[in-house]
């Protein structure tokens, strides 16, 4: 990123783009104040200070709640997502039923498989399938880029759920509700792609790494020409911040992450970066790979619940924003635990600019909606104090 300012935290430098998206000044210096912008959300996304740790959840529309039952009695998945209106209900019923700091617009990480001439469906118990697995140079070389305006009605959806936010306070401030655009990253899709749905071994994904190397690239490049141009719609549709989803990055050992996924992954990372928003990156069980995914410069790291929120932020040298890390079942807990869970997680944190309260991955089916509005109630609560305290400091 180029033509940056200081945003006045020691070391971290955006772009005029994301100042104006965040609401912070054209020129600040060193350490003075700097005035903060209608986003509580995008704020901590830059290490900016905030008057409480902002909060939202990984799945937060989904199947536990009453709302997106009664919409899924009519519609499958794929209709909501491809029905820009039937997306926007969704993804503001859940925002406004939780009391939530940003709205995740509703969609799939599988949709740009269609636009690329792969098909999938979802099968009851069995979740996304592809019936011809990408598996051979051959296969690679067949999938097309040229269709990404297929996937213009997410971006239509964003920005229904943009106009319906724009210029209301979502709480007892004036905060303005943060909109969240995603996208797969590289390699989680194309092990989709290539296992043909979800797997635990990675078998014919690490197979093709391994043994056709210039195929793998070419892949990785076909599904990053295609998920630039998707993330672009988002953010020119009204979306404040880009999550990366690297759900399956777990199963890579550090070295081959470093190989074959880290060098297309930062590419991605700055490019969608240079659209003028914020990134989170996130995976699942990847605790020894996250100094590497630091060096993607993505500006947030999601954190699962397997490590301490505190012990993984230190190991990063608080050189980034971090978000998590509440284990979802926890949800299931009585509120007296849920509230030192909660509690917990706040004090790993300890006040420090750049924390983004979330579960260490997605809400799950039966969690009960009133533990999930429990938890934004605790944050609320809770991090004032220590927003206070850093702000002392």
């Amino acid at each position: 990123m180029t033509d940056s300012i200081s945003n006045g935290v020691s070391g971290v430098e955006i772009s005029p783009d994301l100042a104006a998206r965040s609401g912070l000044p054209g020129e600040a210096h060193g350490n003075s104040p700097v005035a903060l912008g209608p986003s509580r959300f995008v704020r901590a996304c830059l290490r900016q200070p905030v008057d409480r740790t902002p909060v939202w959840f990984l799945r937060q529309a989904g199947r536990y709640m009453a709302e997106y039952q009664a919409v899924r009695k009519h519609h499958s998945l794929l209709e909501i997502c491809k029905q820009p209106k039937l997306a926007a209900e969704v993804t503001i019923t859940a925002a406004e039923k939780l009391g939530v700091d940003a709205a995740i617009i509703f969609a799939d990480l599988l949709l740009p498989f269609e636009c690329m001439g792969l098909p999938f469906e979802f099968l009851a118990g069995e979740g996304p399938v592809v019936h011809q697995p990408v598996r051979s140079a051959e296969a690679v070389d067949a999938l097309r880029t040229d269709r990404a305006a297929e996937l213009g009605y997410v971006g239509e959806a964003i920005r229904l759920v943009a106009a319906h936010f724009a210029g209301r306070a979502h709480d007892e401030t004036d905060d303005q509700l943060g909109i969240i655009g995603f996208i797969g990253a590289p390699f989680t899709l194309a092990s989709y792609m290539i296992e043909g749905g979800g797997s635990r071994q990675y078998i014919h994904t690490k197979t093709l790494m391994y043994r056709e190397p210039s195929a793998w690239q070419r892949l990785l490049e076909k599904l990053a020409a295609v998920l630039r141009e998707y993330a672009q719609q988002q953010v020119d549709a009204g979306a404040d911040v880009i999550q990366i989803f690297d759900s399956w990055a777990g199963a890579l050992s550090i070295a081959d992450y470093r190989e074959f996924v880290l060098p297309i992954t930062r590419t991605l990372v700055r490019e969608v970066q240079a659209m003028g928003v914020p990134v989170i990156y996130f995976g699942v069980d990847t605790a020894s790979l996250l100094p590497s995914m630091r060096e993607t410069g993505a500006d947030v790291l999601g954190l699962d619940w397997r490590t301490p929120l505190a012990n993984a932020w230190r190991g990063l040298d608080y050189a980034c924003a971090v978000q998590g890390n509440l284990d979802p079942i926890t949800l299931f807990a009585p509120p007296e635990l849920l509230e030192v869970r909660v509690q917990q997680v706040l004090d790993e944190a300890a006040g420090r600019a750049g924390h983004i309260f979330n579960l260490g991955h997605g809400i799950v089916p039966g969690t009960p909606v009133e533990n999930v509005q429990r938890v934004v109630h605790y944050v609320r609560a809770h991090s004032r104090s220590w927003s206070q305290q850093a702000t002392a400091r």
